[in-house]
C-alpha cells in the first residue's frame, strides 16, 4: 500500500476538472503535497500502474470509459511563481500562464507575454512546447524539473527536451515540476499593454466562454488549422451534443451533455472531411485520454 502525505483519492470524476466537463473517472486521482511526496508516492507505486500528469485539464478529453491507474494533479503547492535571477522566473508546474506572465509584467521582464494566451498551467506548456501570438516556450525555457516514473528527480535543459512544433521529447512517465523562464528587458507598461491586446484578440476570435478543449488541430505546415476546417465545410458541424465552433472552427465546444465520445468523433468527422477536401493530415493537438 501507498501512503501519501497529499489526497488520494478512488474512482475520482474527472469532467468536473477539464475544460470539456465530459468523461469518465480516474481509477485513482493523487495530489501531492510537495515534490517530495510525489517522489515518495512514485516509488512505492508498482512500475505496472500507468500514470497521468493533469494540469488545468484544457487541453484534453478524457474519454468516457474513465482513466487507468493514477492521474497526478499538481495543485497550490505547485503554482508558486518567483524572480530568482536577473530577467528569470522560477514557476512551479502547476502555474497558470496568466500567472506566469502577470508576474513578468510585475518585474519588467518582457518576451513571456504569450504565456497570457495559453489556458493551461507550466506542466503543460513546457510538454508540448505550448505557443501563440508568436510566441513559444522552446525560446524562453532555460530548464525543467521532472520527476520521473522511478520517483528520482532530474533537471532537464531546454535542448535536452529536443523541441519541435507543439512537440517535446520528455522521458515517458515524466511529470514536470518546476521549470525557468528567462525574458528580456521591457516596460512595465509596455508589457501590460501587449497582455491587454493578446487578452482582447482572443477574447474577439475564441469561444472563451463555452467548454471546449482549446486548438483542437496542430496548424500543418503552410496552412492554418481553421481554415482547413472552415473550407472543408465543417463550420457549426455538429455530433450529439458536440459542434465546430462557429467562432473559430479550429474549436470544438461541449453544447451542454455532450459525451467525449461525441467530442472525439466529431474531430475525427472533421479530420476525415479536410482529408477528402485538401489532401491534407490534420493532427490533433488536443490529448484523448483514457478508455472508449
Amino acid at each position: 500500500m501507498v501512503h501519501p502525505r497529499g489526497k488520494l483519492t478512488p474512482n475520482a470524476p474527472l469532467a468536473p476538472l477539464v475544460w470539456f466537463k465530459s468523461g469518465g473517472s480516474a481509477e485513482w486521482l493523487f495530489e501531492p503535497k510537495d515534490v517530495a511526496d510525489l517522489q515518495a508516492f512514485l516509488r512505492a507505486l508498482d512500475p505496472a500502474v500507468p500514470v497521468l500528469p493533469l494540469g488545468l485539464g484544457s487541453n484534453l478529453i478524457v474519454r468516457d470509459g474513465g482513466v487507468p491507474g493514477v492521474v497526478v494533479r499538481l495543485g497550490k503547492a505547485f503554482a508558486q511563481v518567483r524572480q530568482s535571477a536577473d530577467l528569470t522566473l522560477d514557476c512551479g508546474a502547476g502555474a497558470s500562464g496568466i500567472l506566469v506572465s502577470s508576474t513578468a509584467r510585475d518585474n519588467a521582464i518582457a518576451g513571456l507575454e504569450f504565456l497570457r494566451s495559453i489556458p493551461g498551467t507550466v506542466g503543460g506548456f513546457v510538454r508540448m512546447n505550448g505557443g501563440a501570438y508568436g510566441g513559444v516556450v522552446k525560446d524562453i525555457l532555460i530548464d525543467c524539473d521532472v520527476v520521473l516514473r522511478d520517483g528520482s528527480l532530474r533537471t532537464l535543459a531546454a535542448a535536452d527536451l529536443r523541441y519541435t512544433y507543439r512537440h517535446s521529447e520528455l522521458p515517458d512517465g515524466a511529470i514536470v515540476v518546476a521549470a525557468r523562464f528567462k525574458g528580456r528587458p521591457g516596460a512595465a507598461k509596455d508589457i501590460k499593454a501587449e497582455m491587454d491586446r493578446i487578452s482582447a484578440s482572443r477574447e474577439a476570435s475564441q469561444p472563451l466562454r463555452s467548454k471546449t478543449g482549446g486548438s483542437t488541430f496542430k496548424n500543418p505546415p503552410g496552412h492554418r488549422a481553421w481554415e482547413l476546417v472552415d473550407a472543408a465545410g465543417c463550420r457549426g458541424l455538429t455530433m450529439g451534443g458536440a459542434q465546430v465552433s462557429e467562432k473559430h472552427c479550429n474549436f470544438l465546444l461541449n453544447l451542454g451533455d455532450a459525451t467525449s465520445a461525441e467530442i472525439e468523433a466529431l474531430g475525427d468527422e472533421v479530420r476525415r472531411r479536410v482529408k477528402a477536401h485538401s489532401g491534407i493530415d490534420l493532427e490533433w493537438e488536443i490529448q484523448r485520454v483514457g478508455r472508449p
